[in-house]
């Protein structure tokens, strides 16, 4: 009774301490409020120029959501059209990826197929120019895709430059709202396994994967490769629908926990699943995040499905979004996630940072074992780790020029100018004669680039210099900038396997849009031949989903 007594009293001592805390810490956000408050009035009132407060406090905004985590973002009611596109997929405007080109304007990149932007008759390699009265000298990409995009059925002029054109061309389009493609592509990849290539977990999209699934199945598939890599992730209730179509019901997901009772939360699934035999494969890569790691790890947790890659992105972190005046919102982080296991997938520690003021990657040695639903061991942090890894290819330096300075995109242009049309994408092949005029191309365009190997060579001279070695060993370096002299035609035979692979998705892109490329460039798909493997391989399969440690 007494031991009775002394808890009650602990009780009602400590109510009152939670209390003072509480009011302390209103007390201090309203006093900074008012500071910041007052420091915008004093600045508009006597600064010696007028300034831009809805852009000054902006940044202010910026800064202090900065110094959180990439994921914390505010969105003013002029954003709000990036919220709903990161949400649902959807927005209003002309359904065209566009980009920067040459430094100074902007392109078409790849009208979608279908869209207001294709039916108008706009090109990839069309060169904007003006929105209607609005000359676009000088602006972003971002300046220039707030203008495409707008209210459905509102419509615009657009005026172009095509390339091999002499006269800039004029086309009328009316915005419409567009869906992006959450599964750009899928289809038989060998004689018995299906493929699905994943963009992102947007609204409804859990609908798009069952019905692909479901065809594949029909078209005689007995495995199915899922393609994450590059998917950032999305809405958390579709990972959840996505993964319960393989696992059975009442099996748990995720656990989210954070500071808030609505944060706390669990996921499980609730129906009965479309299918929980059939042979499933992964693919992941160090842009796999988010949405894209639960659905992995899930599959993963419960030796469900092989893993194949690289190590994915690693953000164990939830998003919520809050509502604010004036019709604008904030995407906030409020939990983080934990998948069936219990491990928290979260590689940066933005909470503790170095002392510049960075955010650290939490370290391998750190991290902590946690076992899989047959025994194997998985770790937390870091991202999910491959059942099976598959080294990344590298690019040269050359491939990676002519990309940046626009050499493949105009060839790809020019060809497409040339060729009314393909016959299939499966037969596509650029001949000995395509790859010796583009080379020509190349050498005609007086093109450069930095080899990694002249650069460390110059580097080591001035080192030299500076040490006074450099006269001792003239003749060496001398002899040695020779044998590493610029010889492009050599460069351009050396990698043309790489170089030919991204003129020809280029191409591709300009004939069959997006779901073209995806098909091409599974032809030289080192993670999906990994996977064709392990799933003609019922033993291997069974193998990596029981190999203990």
């Amino acid at each position: 009774m007494k031991k009775l007594h002394i808890l009650f009293l602990f009780v009602l001592l400590g109510m009152p301490a939670m209390a003072q805390n509480n009011s302390d810490r209103n007390f201090e956000i309203g006093k900074n409020l008012d500071t910041f408050s007052s420091i915008v009035k004093e600045l508009d009132l006597f600064y010696v120029d007028t300034l831009d407060t809805k852009k000054m406090v902006r940044r202010g905004i910026d800064y202090m959501l900065n110094s959180l985590d990439p994921y914390t973002v505010y969105y003013s009611e002029d954003d709000m059209d990036d919220l709903k596109m990161m949400t649902t997929g959807k927005y209003a405007g002309i359904g065209s990826v566009i980009r920067l080109y040459q430094k100074d304007k902007v392109v078409i990149s790849e009208p979608y197929a279908n869209s207001p932007a294709a039916r108008a008759g706009l090109k990839a390699g069309d060169i904007l120019l003006q929105i209607d009265d609005t000359d676009l000298t000088g602006k972003t990409t971002n300046d220039v895709s707030s203008m495409l995009r707008g209210e459905p059925q509102t419509s615009f002029v657009l005026k172009v430059k095509r390339p091999g054109v002499e006269k800039p061309m004029s086309f009328k389009i009316t915005r419409e709202t567009i869906q992006t493609p959450a599964v750009p592509y899928y289809g038989i990849v060998s004689s018995n396994v299906g493929y699905i290539n994943f963009s992102g977990f947007t609204e409804n999209c859990s609908k798009d994967i069952r019905k692909a699934v479901i065809e594949l199945k029909n078209q005689g598939a007995k495995g199915l490769v899922f393609d994450l890599r590059n998917n950032g992730g999305g809405l958390l209730s579709e990972a959840v629908e996505i993964v319960n179509l393989f696992i059975p019901k009442g099996k748990l997901v995720l656990k989210t926990q954070g500071k808030t009772k609505q944060a706390m939360s669990e996921y499980s699934t609730k129906k009965e699943p479309l299918d929980e035999n059939i042979p499933l494969v992964v693919l992941v890569n160090d842009n796999t995040a988010s949405s894209s790691e639960i659905m992995a790890g899930t599959l993963q947790d419960y030796d469900r499905g092989v893993i194949v890659g690289s190590r994915t992105y690693g953000k164990g972190l939830v998003q919520s979004v809050r509502e604010l005046p004036y019709n604008s919102s904030m995407k906030l982080t409020t939990s983080k996630y934990y998948i069936p296991s219990g491990r928290c997938v979260q590689a940066i520690d933005y909470k503790n940072r170095d002392g510049l003021g960075r955010a650290t990657r939490i370290a391998d040695s750190l991290t902590h074992v946690f076992h899989t639903e047959a025994g194997r061991e998985v770790r937390d942090g870091g991202g999910i780790r491959p059942d099976v890894e598959v080294k990344v290819d590298t690019v040269a330096n050359i491939t990676a020029y002519l990309a940046v300075d626009d050499v493949v995109f105009d060839y790809a242009t020019e060809y497409y100018q040339k060729h009314p049309g393909l016959e299939s994408v499966a037969k596509f092949k650029l001949t000995d004669e395509d790859y010796a005029a583009f080379c020509q191309k190349v050498k005609d365009s007086e093109f450069k680039y930095d080899k990694q190997t002249e650069s460390a060579l110059q580097s080591l001279k001035k080192i030299a210099e500076f040490e006074g070695y450099l006269n001792a060993a003239k003749e060496e370096f001398e002899a040695l900038e020779k044998k590493l002299n610029h010889d492009i035609d050599f460069d351009l035979q050396q990698n043309r396997e790489e170089i030919e692979q991204m003129l020809s998705d280029e191409i591709i892109k300009r004939f069959f849009y997006q779901a073209g490329a995806v098909e091409q460039s599974l032809k030289y798909d080192t993670n999906l031949e990994k996977a064709i493997e392990i799933l003609n391989d019922e033993v291997k399969y069974k193998e990596i989903l029981s190999k203990k440690e």
